[in-house]
């Protein structure tokens, strides 16, 4: 079974089918960059003016390779000021910290050991 690549972006859903975790986090890297550079630097509500590095702009998530209960469960929040967030789970979301000048792709796959 391959690996599925889901890109959350708004109310849009993309997904992607992905032979092995290192095209899978190659894709995901790709697509994380292009948004990141269109994410919005502002945004506000009737209620609330939210700052860009409170709020999730997208979220791209890799799982795989089963179908039911997958073994890999991870991804990158993009913020709305264009920073990136690694992490690893799906419903409790355990942060991954980057290292010294490390990107948030970067220790993705330190996390992932690929």
């Amino acid at each position: 079974m391959p690996f599925t690549l889901t890109v959350r972006c708004g109310p849009r859903v993309q997904r992607s089918r992905h032979e092995d975790l290192a095209d899978a986090l190659i894709a995901l890297e790709a697509r994380g960059r292009e948004l990141a550079d269109a994410a919005p630097r502002r945004t506000t509500t009737r209620a609330r003016r939210f700052e860009p590095a409170e709020q999730v702009y997208a979220r791209l998530e890799v799982a795989g390779p089963q179908r039911l209960g997958p073994t890999v469960r991870a991804g990158v929040d993009i913020r709305g000021d264009g920073s990136c967030a690694a992490y690893r789970g799906r419903v409790r979301r355990e942060p991954i910290e980057p290292e010294a000048r490390e990107s948030a792709y970067a220790a993705l796959r330190r996390a992932l050991a690929v």
